[in-house]
């Protein structure tokens, strides 16, 4: 990089710092945070404590879009300054400090502008992340074994907590089904960019001739509600099964039956915990999933008949090829939805998977808001 270059990203961070002021409108945030902080200060503010979270949880996440973005813009300044002073006296290690502290303020900025497009309202839960391998045997259990791994670097690349609720093998290679608790801000928001069928073609390592096979597995993705979400569900509509847990790879397995397996009947949805300890704390977790379950059938329900009526054409959603990860006769990966993609594949596995989380919620965000 040359001190140019440097001046031409500066440029381009401080109009960027100006887009992010202009949405922000940070007298209106000042003054939403203030009047939260005088209701936290009320006597009697905690005689409710579910309520109480509430306030303190929205008020922590508006002084985290204030304080980043002050960050951010205190970051450009040092920047501005730093330019200025080399200007006047070139210096190499100075230099090398500065193009170093823009790819840091560059990846930052980045990090933000994705988190502004994060507008649904459970955009800030924790995520439960499925991963069910579709027909084709062990080629397909295995690359349902790649998305584990590649959700699980993606995760921990952002220091998310990742929690195995529960991880059924595959008999020969690979997963038959895995449940992942993603655990973090704007979670949910991120990964809900991956719901749908995700395909894979390769040179099988399980097969002796050698060709190439076409894999699929779905990915559900769904927020983590709290107990202000009402979702009515009856015992006598539910068929509990409990069975002996075990961990990836077939690690950790449990001599007692203490994972749960809870099927809705009248919708056929299934969920299953063998994360914790107890057989009554699976029970409590499962519930926990299938009343989240229940919840997303009921706004996808609703958001179709709302299409239906205005004559909209909705996305298809699960069950719909969302990706494709080609590995043979060339390299891509390529998003069918926004059409964006990457010539580095293993890179992709790797986790790095913002690239396509920001295509899609800019590619929502022009379909909320048409030109």
């Amino acid at each position: 990089m040359e001190l140019s270059d440097a001046k031409r990203q500066l440029s381009e961070m401080k109009d960027q710092i100006v887009k992010f002021k202009g949405s922000l409108d940070l007298d209106a945030l000042d003054g939403q945070i203030a009047e939260n902080e005088y209701e936290m200060a009320q006597p009697g503010f905690w005689d409710d404590n579910q309520a109480a979270q509430v306030v303190i949880d929205a008020t922590n996440e508006l002084r985290n879009r204030r304080d980043t973005f002050m960050t951010l813009q205190d970051g450009t300044d040092n920047i501005e300054a730093t330019i200025e002073l080399l200007d006047e006296m070139p210096d190499a290690d100075l230099e090398e400090e500065l193009y170093a502290e823009i790819d840091d303020l560059a990846k930052k900025m980045e990090a933000y502008s994705l988190a502004q497009l994060l507008n649904e309202p459970y955009d800030a839960n924790n995520a439960i992340l499925e991963i069910h391998p579709g027909s084709g045997g062990t080629e397909s259990a295995d690359w349902g074994q790649n998305l584990y791994r590649m959700y699980t670097r993606w995760a921990e690349q952002h220091n998310f907590k990742v929690e195995v609720m529960d991880y059924q093998p595959d008999d020969v290679a690979g997963l038959s089904s895995a449940t992942l608790s993603i655990q973090g801000h704007n979670a949910y928001g991120y990964l809900r960019s991956e719901k749908g069928v995700h395909r894979f073609v390769r040179i099988s390592p399980f097969d002796s001739a050698g060709r190439r096979h076409t894999s699929f597995v779905s990915v559900d993705v769904m927020p983590e509600l709290d107990d202000n979400i009402e979702v009515d569900i009856s015992w006598d509509d539910i068929k509990m099964d409990v069975f002996r847990s075990s961990g990836a790879g077939g690690q950790h397995i449990n001599k007692t039956s203490s994972a749960v397996r809870l099927t809705h009947i009248p919708t056929g949805l299934v969920t299953s915990s063998q994360a914790q300890r107890s057989q009554f704390q699976n029970k409590d977790k499962a519930l926990a999933m299938l009343k989240a379950k229940l919840y997303q059938l009921e706004q996808e329900k609703k958001a179709k008949e709302r299409a239906e009526i205005a004559g909209e054409q909705m996305e298809n959603g699960w069950g719909s090829q969302i990706r494709s990860y080609v590995f043979h006769p060339y390299s891509m990966v390529k998003d069918h939805r926004t059409n964006y993609e990457s010539s580095n594949p293993q890179q992709v596995m790797d986790g790095n998977l913002d690239p396509f989380i920001n295509a899609y919620l800019q590619w929502k965000l022009s379909l909320q808001n048409p030109e």
